[in-house]
């Protein structure tokens, strides 16, 4: 199998976004739902795990479609920018949603064993699409977002096992993996997120959509019932973030967010900086090493750029090692707001008293997660208008 490289530094990721921007308005809009296979892709840009690790930034992103292509010419690959922050906020409104999947994921890896799941991890079904997708997420750690779809859906509804057991393994495997897009986007499949309305993959779009590579006619339930689940949880007050301190301050950076340059105005008083990955936190059983290995390289290449930028030394840190270090530096702690998920949890155990600066984009987006996407959506033209 031809896999897909991802570029784990900025230089890297910002060579693929100059790359990609001429094709981000007609191509994308008339080819993203199309998977012509590895090393075919030209109508997706595979930015997501930069993107994820905010090695380049969602506003970098919407710049440069808008530049190349203006706001009517560039709208499908911009709500698609959105929806990552549409998700984002949907959880840090509703963190119960989190910590209600961990609870099912947990009791699902504990009692469901056997040769059904045993099969769907391994790629060895018998639906000749759905294997090759368990190949190409297990190799290259991605997979294109029309995939992942029709993968949950087959995992649920035709193997019929659980959905949170399917999260949790595409999410041990994924580069650009984070907890609300794969935790939300598996509870829209399963008909959970959207109460009733479920996402059914069938063999003729399946067929359309990989231009022939597959077509699994007669090999998926293609009529099933959504799940039942309790309605989501309410929504709460947004935590506000944290102001910087007036004077000296220690940078604790993350994978959630890696790029330094942009979080702290110009000219501020970093004495220390060090940066934490914990990608193993993401589930009970650890992820892929391909996953560690990229997180580790995106917060290495991070560390190299805060410390050419604010010329103080930065190291990279075991979590159990952070207290030692912001003791030595006796300065207020800043870090960069980390939403819902596994590094928000490792970093309030830290034990350490941290100021969680959050970015603008996310103070303007996060709020307007009330309802479904498209109610969202009408914002954008306005998001874009204050944020850019």
């Amino acid at each position: 199998m031809t896999c897909e490289i991802f570029p784990a530094d900025r230089a890297g990721a910002l060579r693929r976004l100059s790359d990609f921007t001429p094709r981000m308005g007609r191509d994308y809009a008339e080819g993203r739902n199309s998977d012509p296979g590895p090393g075919r892709r030209r109508d997706v840009s595979r930015l997501s795990p930069a993107v994820r690790h905010r090695l380049v930034t969602e506003a970098e992103l919407v710049r440069a479609a808008l530049d190349a292509h203006g706001a009517r010419g560039t709208d499908k690959f911009i709500q698609e920018v959105f929806w990552r922050s549409y998700w984002k906020g949907w959880l840090e409104l509703r963190p119960g949603a989190w910590h209600a999947y961990q609870a099912e994921r947990d009791e699902a890896l504990a009692a469901t064993k056997g040769e059904a799941p045993d099969r769907a991890m391994t790629g060895s079904t018998g639906i000749a699409c759905f294997d090759a997708w368990v190949a190409e997420l297990t190799e290259a750690g991605w997979l294109h977002n029309h995939v992942r779809m029709w993968f949950a859906s087959i995992w649920i509804f035709t193997l019929r096992l659980p959905w949170t057991l399917g999260a949790d393994f595409m999410l041990r495997h994924l580069l650009d993996g984070d907890a609300a897009s794969n935790t939300l986007s598996w509870r829209w499949v399963a008909g959970i997120q959207t109460p009733g309305k479920h996402y059914v993959a069938r063999a003729e779009n399946i067929r359309r959509h990989t231009l022939g590579r597959f077509d699994p006619a007669g090999e998926l339930d293609e009529n099933p019932l959504p799940l039942a689940a309790p309605l989501p949880p309410p929504v709460r007050p947004l935590r506000q973030p944290d102001a910087l301190p007036d004077g000296p301050l220690a940078l604790l950076l993350h994978e959630d967010d890696l790029h330094p340059e942009s979080l702290l105005p110009p000219g501020a008083p970093v004495a220390a900086i060090a940066g934490v990955a914990v990608p193993e936190a993401r589930s009970p059983l650890g992820c892929a090493p391909a996953v560690a290995e990229y997180a580790r390289s995106a917060v290495a290449d991070s560390l190299a750029r805060a410390a050419a930028r604010f010329g103080a030394d930065a190291v990279a840190l075991a979590p159990a090692d952070v207290a030692g270090w912001a003791a030595s530096h006796g300065v207020p702690v800043v870090t960069p707001w980390a939403p819902t998920g596994w590094t928000a949890e490792v970093l309030t155990g830290l034990g350490v008293p941290l100021r969680r600066v959050r970015r603008e984009w996310d103070s303007a987006c996060w709020p307007l997660a009330t309802k479904g996407f498209f109610a969202f959506r009408e914002s954008i033209p306005r998001l874009i208008e204050t944020l850019l």
